[in-house]
């Protein structure tokens, strides 16, 4: 799609869609500005002093007017609601099979984790035609993670995860920005997206450090701190298992159910009696403070790796 005139370029997928009902609210906005002030100026040059106007106080009903206008300004907002509406939802529901990567924010930078254990400071290197979905937290203050070009924003908070989604759509470099104040260089809290094409994205890859992939450092991470001798079912102390958990919804201890996300996931790592799981004590430590964001990270694509074992 071509780029609206004195607009930023548009990348992503939907970028022309959130355009298209960027600019039909402002011509919707700006018709009902004009009626309405089209009007104060009609009546106000009509009667103004020293005028011919008829001036006998009749009392006449303007009903199909005031009706017609105030259904049409309805129906055409109401149609912008409902547009808007749908666009947000899409926007909180990737599709299935989207490359997750994690961004963690800090003071006043932006580190990426690749799930195949590259990372990168200030900088997201993507294959361009490929849906990538952002799992975000903070580690010290509230960022937002902007991104003019495909046309998302997301505020990232301490201590919980937000998520978006976006498919590139061009080749090229686009800047990563914060949007929300947080301290003394906020305004060098920059990077940029640079993304590739899927040959040239595999030999970026290729030529970064060998690592560790995410879940595998997050299953050594696991037997490390001792959470195997619990969750393996040979312990002493007996916990739930994590085969096939995430996604999964968990009977909670006093009724009621909570589905296994990311958030859950974190909480029971640093709050674990908070949401016990229905059939088991509240014995497990809180890992608060003795673990860094970028643990929790690692242990969470661990045990999203989990698959389910089938039924003996």
């Amino acid at each position: 799609m071509r780029d609206f005139p004195w607009w930023p370029g548009a990348a992503s997928s939907y970028a022309p869609e959130v355009d298209h009902l960027f600019i039909a609210l402002l011509i919707v906005t700006a018709l009902v500005l004009a009626l309405v002030f089209g009007l104060m100026l009609v009546f106000a040059v009509r009667y103004r002093r020293g005028s011919d106007a008829d001036r006998d106080h009749r009392v006449k009903k303007s009903w199909r007017w005031e009706v017609s206008w105030t259904t049409a300004t309805f129906i055409a907002f109401l149609g912008l609601f409902y547009w808007g509406a749908d666009l947000y939802r899409r926007l909180y529901h990737p599709p299935s099979g989207a490359t997750e990567l994690f961004v963690l924010g800090k003071q006043w930078m932006w580190k990426v984790e690749h799930p195949e254990g590259q990372s990168e400071i200030d900088e997201l290197h993507l294959p361009v035609g490929r849906p990538v979905r952002l799992l975000m937290t903070s580690q010290d203050v509230i960022h937002s993670f902007f991104l003019p070009a495909f046309r998302v924003k997301r505020d990232v908070l301490p201590g919980r995860y937000e998520s978006l989604w976006f498919e590139p759509t061009q080749t090229g470099e686009f800047p990563i920005l914060c949007a929300e104040f947080c301290g003394l260089d906020h305004s060098h809290m920059r990077g940029r997206v640079i993304v590739m094409k899927e040959e040239d994205f595999a030999a970026w890859l290729e030529a970064q450090p060998p690592a560790e992939t995410l879940a595998r450092a997050g299953a050594a991470l696991f037997r490390e701190l001792g959470c195997s001798g619990c969750h393996d079912g040979r312990g002493t102390v007996r916990a739930p298992r994590l085969d096939g958990l995430y996604g999964r919804p968990v009977p909670l201890q006093g009724g009621g159910t909570v589905v296994a996300d990311e958030r859950y996931i974190r909480d029971s790592i640093l709050q674990p009696k908070r949401e016990v799981a229905a059939g088991y004590e509240a014995a497990m430590p809180s890992f608060a403070g003795q673990i860094g964001e970028d643990e929790i990270l690692k242990l969470m694509a661990y045990i999203k790796s989990l698959r389910a074992r089938p039924a003996s």
